[in-house]
Protein backbone atom coordinates (compact mmCIF):
# COMPACT_ATOMS: atom_id res chain seq x y z
CA UNK A 1 0.00 0.00 0.00
CA UNK A 2 1.22 3.39 -0.77
CA UNK A 3 1.03 6.78 0.20
CA UNK A 4 2.43 9.62 -0.96
CA UNK A 5 4.69 12.34 1.58
CA UNK A 6 3.33 15.76 2.57
CA UNK A 7 0.09 17.49 2.71
CA UNK A 8 -2.76 15.24 1.63
CA UNK A 9 -6.22 17.46 0.23
CA UNK A 10 -9.18 15.57 0.24
CA UNK A 11 -10.40 17.41 -2.78
CA UNK A 12 -14.07 17.63 -3.88
CA UNK A 13 -15.49 14.11 -5.09
CA UNK A 14 -14.81 13.83 -9.15
CA UNK A 15 -11.48 15.32 -8.93
CA UNK A 16 -8.37 13.74 -9.54
CA UNK A 17 -4.61 14.50 -9.44
CA UNK A 18 -2.45 14.00 -12.82
CA UNK A 19 -0.63 11.32 -11.13
CA UNK A 20 -3.35 9.01 -10.67
CA UNK A 21 -4.96 9.62 -13.98
CA UNK A 22 -1.58 8.10 -15.72
CA UNK A 23 -1.54 5.42 -13.08
CA UNK A 24 -5.40 4.84 -13.97
CA UNK A 25 -4.70 4.86 -17.93
CA UNK A 26 -1.52 2.57 -17.25
CA UNK A 27 -3.70 0.14 -15.29
CA UNK A 28 -6.30 -0.23 -17.54
CA UNK A 29 -3.66 -0.54 -20.50
CA UNK A 30 -2.12 -3.37 -19.18
CA UNK A 31 -5.27 -5.05 -18.17
CA UNK A 32 -6.91 -4.78 -21.37
CA UNK A 33 -4.15 -6.32 -22.93
CA UNK A 34 -3.97 -9.06 -20.25
CA UNK A 35 -7.14 -10.18 -20.55
CA UNK A 36 -7.34 -10.32 -24.45
CA UNK A 37 -4.85 -13.54 -24.12
CA UNK A 38 -7.34 -15.57 -22.09
CA UNK A 39 -10.13 -14.70 -24.53
CA UNK A 40 -8.15 -15.29 -27.63
CA UNK A 41 -7.09 -18.24 -25.94
CA UNK A 42 -3.25 -17.31 -26.93
CA UNK A 43 -0.56 -18.41 -25.04
CA UNK A 44 3.18 -18.70 -25.57
CA UNK A 45 3.28 -21.97 -23.72
CA UNK A 46 0.55 -23.67 -26.05
CA UNK A 47 2.39 -22.04 -28.88
CA UNK A 48 -0.81 -20.37 -29.49
CA UNK A 49 -0.20 -16.24 -30.74
CA UNK A 50 -3.01 -15.42 -32.11
CA UNK A 51 -2.63 -11.94 -33.10
CA UNK A 52 -5.71 -11.37 -34.79
CA UNK A 53 -8.26 -12.71 -32.03
CA UNK A 54 -6.07 -10.54 -29.20
CA UNK A 55 -7.16 -7.91 -31.50
CA UNK A 56 -11.14 -8.83 -31.67
CA UNK A 57 -11.44 -9.71 -28.77
CA UNK A 58 -9.84 -6.37 -27.16
CA UNK A 59 -12.59 -4.44 -27.15
CA UNK A 60 -14.45 -7.31 -25.15
CA UNK A 61 -11.88 -6.91 -22.92
CA UNK A 62 -11.46 -3.15 -22.76
CA UNK A 63 -14.94 -2.51 -22.18
CA UNK A 64 -15.69 -5.19 -19.46
CA UNK A 65 -12.79 -3.81 -17.51
CA UNK A 66 -14.21 -0.03 -17.88
CA UNK A 67 -17.08 -0.95 -16.05
CA UNK A 68 -15.94 -3.50 -13.82
CA UNK A 69 -12.61 -2.56 -12.58
CA UNK A 70 -12.43 1.60 -13.45
CA UNK A 71 -16.02 2.23 -11.57
CA UNK A 72 -15.48 -0.25 -9.09
CA UNK A 73 -12.34 1.90 -8.05
CA UNK A 74 -13.94 5.31 -9.22
CA UNK A 75 -16.72 4.22 -6.56
CA UNK A 76 -14.44 3.90 -3.76
CA UNK A 77 -12.85 7.12 -4.37
CA UNK A 78 -15.79 8.93 -4.79
CA UNK A 79 -17.22 7.54 -1.58
CA UNK A 80 -14.40 8.29 0.32
CA UNK A 81 -13.94 12.28 -1.16
CA UNK A 82 -17.85 12.37 -0.01
CA UNK A 83 -17.14 11.81 3.52
CA UNK A 84 -14.11 14.38 3.38
CA UNK A 85 -10.66 12.21 2.62
CA UNK A 86 -8.15 11.61 0.69
CA UNK A 87 -8.82 9.27 -2.21
CA UNK A 88 -6.55 8.57 -4.93
CA UNK A 89 -5.96 5.20 -7.17
CA UNK A 90 -2.39 3.89 -7.02
CA UNK A 91 -1.30 1.11 -8.94
CA UNK A 92 0.80 -1.82 -8.15
CA UNK A 93 3.85 -1.99 -10.79
CA UNK A 94 4.72 -6.01 -9.91
CA UNK A 95 1.19 -7.26 -10.01
CA UNK A 96 0.26 -5.51 -13.18
CA UNK A 97 4.05 -7.08 -14.35
CA UNK A 98 2.79 -10.11 -12.96
CA UNK A 99 -0.57 -10.06 -14.55
CA UNK A 100 1.12 -9.31 -18.12
CA UNK A 101 3.81 -12.06 -18.21
CA UNK A 102 1.32 -14.94 -16.38
CA UNK A 103 -1.39 -13.66 -19.90
CA UNK A 104 1.17 -14.39 -22.19
CA UNK A 105 3.18 -17.64 -20.91
CA UNK A 106 0.29 -19.23 -19.40
CA UNK A 107 -2.99 -17.66 -20.86
CA UNK A 108 -4.31 -17.32 -17.56
CA UNK A 109 -5.44 -13.64 -15.49
CA UNK A 110 -3.91 -12.90 -11.73
CA UNK A 111 -5.48 -9.16 -11.92
CA UNK A 112 -3.26 -7.35 -9.42
CA UNK A 113 -3.55 -3.42 -11.05
CA UNK A 114 -3.91 -1.64 -7.36
CA UNK A 115 -6.53 -0.15 -5.40
CA UNK A 116 -7.95 2.86 -4.54
CA UNK A 117 -6.19 4.06 -0.86
CA UNK A 118 -7.77 7.16 1.42
CA UNK A 119 -6.75 9.01 4.65
CA UNK A 120 -8.65 10.67 7.21
CA UNK A 121 -10.64 9.82 10.07
CA UNK A 122 -13.66 7.55 9.47
CA UNK A 123 -16.49 6.14 11.81
CA UNK A 124 -17.60 2.32 11.12
CA UNK A 125 -20.60 3.35 8.84
CA UNK A 126 -18.43 5.16 6.82
CA UNK A 127 -16.05 2.52 6.37
CA UNK A 128 -18.64 0.27 5.36
CA UNK A 129 -19.83 2.81 2.86
CA UNK A 130 -16.90 2.91 1.17
CA UNK A 131 -16.78 -0.73 1.15
CA UNK A 132 -19.71 -1.75 -0.25
CA UNK A 133 -19.49 1.05 -2.90
CA UNK A 134 -17.52 -0.52 -5.64
CA UNK A 135 -19.43 -3.63 -5.17
CA UNK A 136 -22.78 -2.38 -5.52
CA UNK A 137 -21.74 -0.35 -8.66
CA UNK A 138 -20.76 -3.72 -10.18
CA UNK A 139 -23.80 -5.59 -9.38
CA UNK A 140 -25.86 -2.42 -10.58
CA UNK A 141 -23.66 -3.21 -13.99
CA UNK A 142 -24.36 -6.88 -14.15
CA UNK A 143 -28.58 -6.59 -13.04
CA UNK A 144 -29.17 -3.99 -16.29
CA UNK A 145 -26.45 -5.54 -18.81
CA UNK A 146 -27.75 -9.15 -17.88
CA UNK A 147 -31.34 -8.47 -19.77
CA UNK A 148 -29.37 -7.03 -22.82
CA UNK A 149 -27.23 -10.05 -23.07
CA UNK A 150 -29.97 -12.23 -22.79
CA UNK A 151 -31.93 -10.05 -26.00
CA UNK A 152 -28.60 -9.35 -28.02
CA UNK A 153 -27.07 -12.88 -28.03
CA UNK A 154 -29.40 -14.16 -30.28
CA UNK A 155 -30.35 -10.86 -32.01
CA UNK A 156 -26.32 -9.55 -32.35
CA UNK A 157 -24.19 -12.31 -31.54
CA UNK A 158 -20.57 -9.62 -31.20
CA UNK A 159 -22.84 -7.26 -29.33
CA UNK A 160 -24.29 -10.06 -26.64
CA UNK A 161 -20.53 -11.30 -26.40
CA UNK A 162 -19.49 -8.12 -25.11
CA UNK A 163 -22.22 -7.34 -22.84
CA UNK A 164 -22.04 -10.83 -21.34
CA UNK A 165 -18.58 -10.56 -20.48
CA UNK A 166 -19.49 -7.00 -19.32
CA UNK A 167 -21.89 -8.83 -17.12
CA UNK A 168 -20.19 -11.58 -16.17
CA UNK A 169 -16.82 -9.52 -15.04
CA UNK A 170 -18.76 -7.40 -13.22
CA UNK A 171 -20.78 -10.16 -11.55
CA UNK A 172 -17.28 -12.11 -10.50
CA UNK A 173 -15.41 -9.24 -9.02
CA UNK A 174 -18.53 -8.31 -7.12
CA UNK A 175 -18.43 -11.63 -5.55
CA UNK A 176 -14.90 -12.16 -5.19
CA UNK A 177 -14.36 -8.95 -3.34
CA UNK A 178 -17.36 -9.33 -1.06
CA UNK A 179 -15.85 -12.48 0.11
CA UNK A 180 -15.61 -11.60 3.79
CA UNK A 181 -11.48 -12.69 4.52
CA UNK A 182 -9.09 -10.49 5.28
CA UNK A 183 -8.41 -6.57 3.26
CA UNK A 184 -11.13 -7.73 0.74
CA UNK A 185 -14.33 -5.41 0.66
CA UNK A 186 -16.71 -7.85 2.35
CA UNK A 187 -14.41 -8.06 5.48
CA UNK A 188 -15.53 -4.68 6.02
CA UNK A 189 -19.02 -4.32 4.90
CA UNK A 190 -19.75 -7.06 7.56
CA UNK A 191 -17.89 -5.52 10.48
CA UNK A 192 -20.43 -2.55 9.15
CA UNK A 193 -23.85 -3.98 8.49
CA UNK A 194 -23.95 -8.02 8.46
CA UNK A 195 -27.76 -8.00 6.45
CA UNK A 196 -26.39 -5.82 3.74
CA UNK A 197 -22.85 -7.83 3.57
CA UNK A 198 -25.81 -10.35 3.02
CA UNK A 199 -27.87 -9.06 0.64
CA UNK A 200 -25.15 -7.70 -1.65
CA UNK A 201 -22.85 -11.15 -1.93
CA UNK A 202 -26.45 -12.89 -2.36
CA UNK A 203 -26.91 -10.98 -5.71
CA UNK A 204 -23.72 -10.45 -6.79
CA UNK A 205 -23.63 -14.86 -6.40
CA UNK A 206 -26.87 -15.26 -8.15
CA UNK A 207 -25.81 -12.76 -11.03
CA UNK A 208 -22.33 -14.81 -11.55
CA UNK A 209 -24.06 -18.45 -11.15
CA UNK A 210 -26.99 -16.85 -13.76
CA UNK A 211 -24.67 -15.64 -16.80
CA UNK A 212 -22.15 -17.72 -16.19
CA UNK A 213 -23.41 -21.80 -17.89
CA UNK A 214 -25.23 -18.95 -20.22
CA UNK A 215 -21.91 -17.24 -21.03
CA UNK A 216 -19.25 -19.84 -21.69
CA UNK A 217 -20.57 -21.44 -24.59
CA UNK A 218 -19.34 -18.99 -26.84
CA UNK A 219 -15.82 -18.56 -25.67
Amino acid sequence: MYFPKGVLEAGKPGTFSRQELVQLFIAMGVLTLAFSFPLSQSSLLFGRLQVEEILYVAPLSFFSLLTAFFIHELSHKFTAQKYGLWSEFRMFPAGLLLSLVLAVITGTVIAAPGAVMFRGETRPFEMGRIAAAGSLANIAIAAVTYPLYIFFVFEIPYIGKLVGFICLVNALLATFNLLPLGPLDGAKVIRWNGLIWAFLFSAAFLLTISILPRFVPYF
